[in-house]
């Protein structure tokens, strides 16, 4: 039996999702034309970016539509900075935690090299928690290195923990410094309210809930300034060029309804299967350790641990050979194994960031993806050990 345990990379489309697509795809039209069948495509398009509004607490206007979260985190960072940097008060520095997605690091990074970036990193502790002291005090004005933005994870896409975002976007607000909030590790999973969040922009994706790969979202604030990464036709305020995807508009827009029906039950009995792959765990393999905070602190669909001995990869793949997928992290390296920097942050060694798994749970998990899961695994962490495939650090 195959079992799938890999959602946080991405999760199956939902059936909706799938007729949505399929039903866009047969009609004809651009939406910018201004013929019937254009306007046909718009109204579709449009109320495929009222649906997505609804899914996140914001109007429908500052909803642009992007490739997906990478595509959205980068307009976010890059956009927000360009827009406050050069200026009569060059600001240079950028606020951001340890720990966070490569999407964000490598943009700050790329800001860093090219545009003349300072990146301020925030330290996690042992849970993955922002350090929030450090995050006010990176925040305060420095006449000669103002803030220029600030960007942080709703939550963690590998650990799971869940950041206390709404302090950290006062924090912000406070100090007259626009915030981002990627939020594509969270959305499903814990209620958004862009409104009263306050942030300048939040980033989401559609392939997390049941959507299409290949859209996201950038939730911009009518306030916000940004800088376009792309140019061309202005489709989407000035800020995001280019033809619109208006299926998978549509297909994400039914994954964003869908997403919100029992949303609470759906995460309860997330939460209950959480739970059992935490305690089995910890039986089949009690050496195991756990990443992040337990409860209500992480993401509902999230275990991650770490086992002493082994290497992730080998793990991972041992129990590929079982018919169980899970992952040692983000997806989103290319497929290069390397060590974690999420568990680096939180204070573990170089070894024992080579040792993580992943273990994600999504709509179509079931008690028996459990069983399978934990009966494949001692085995499998068996003979991982056995190959000596550690290293130090």
């Amino acid at each position: 039996m195959a079992v799938y345990l890999d959602h946080a990379a991405t999760t199956p489309m939902l059936p909706e999702a799938i007729d949505a697509y399929a039903e866009a795809l047969r009609t004809v039209g651009n939406a910018s034309s201004i013929h019937a069948f254009g306007q046909a495509a718009k109204r579709s398009l449009e109320e495929a970016r009222e649906a997505v509004a609804a899914s996140v607490g914001a109007d429908p206007i500052e909803v642009v539509f992007t490739s997906g979260g990478t595509e959205a985190i980068n307009l976010a960072v890059k956009g927000l900075f360009w827009a406050r940097h050069p200026g009569e008060r060059p600001r240079r520095a950028i606020v951001a935690p340890e720990g966070e997605h490569h999407a964000t690091i490598d943009a700050i990074e790329w800001l860093e090299r090219h545009e003349g970036a300072r990146a301020r990193w925030i330290p996690l502790d042992a849970s993955g928690v922002v350090d929030r002291d450090a995050w006010h005090r990176a925040l305060a004005p420095d006449p000669g290195d103002e803030a220029a933005l600030a960007t942080a994870l709703w939550a963690n896409n590998e650990i799971g923990t869940i950041e206390p975002v709404a302090e950290l976007a006062a924090a912000a607000r406070e100090a007259g410094v626009p915030i981002h909030v990627d939020a594509v590790a969270a959305y499903g999973h814990v209620p958004i309210d862009f409104r009263a969040l306050g942030a300048a922009a939040l980033s989401v994706s559609a392939h997390k809930i049941g959507g299409p790969v290949g859209i996201g979202a950038l939730v911009l604030a009518r306030t916000a300034a940004v800088e376009p990464l792309l140019h061309g036709g202005g489709q989407q305020r000035g800020i995001r060029s280019g033809t619109q995807d208006v299926a998978a508009a549509a297909a994400f827009a039914a994954a964003a309804r869908a997403m919100q029906r029992d949303f609470a039950a759906r995460n309860a009995r997330l939460v209950a299967l959480r739970e059992r792959v935490i305690a089995g765990v910890h039986q089949a393999v009690p050496e195991a350790r756990l990443s992040g905070p337990g409860g209500d602190a992480r993401l509902s669909m999230n275990a991650h641990f770490t086992f002493p001995g082994a290497q992730g990869d080998s793990l991972l793949f041992l129990l590929d050979q079982q018919g169980v997928a899970v992952s040692t992290g983000s997806a989103c390296q290319a497929g290069i194994p390397e060590p974690s920097h999420v568990v680096r942050a939180i204070g573990r060694t170089a070894a024992e960031s080579r040792s993580a798994l992943r273990i994600t749970l999504g709509e179509t998990s079931t008690e028996a993806d459990v069983d399978a899961l934990l009966a494949a695994l001692p085995a499998a962490y068996a003979k991982a050990r056995e190959a000596g495939l550690t290293t130090r650090g």
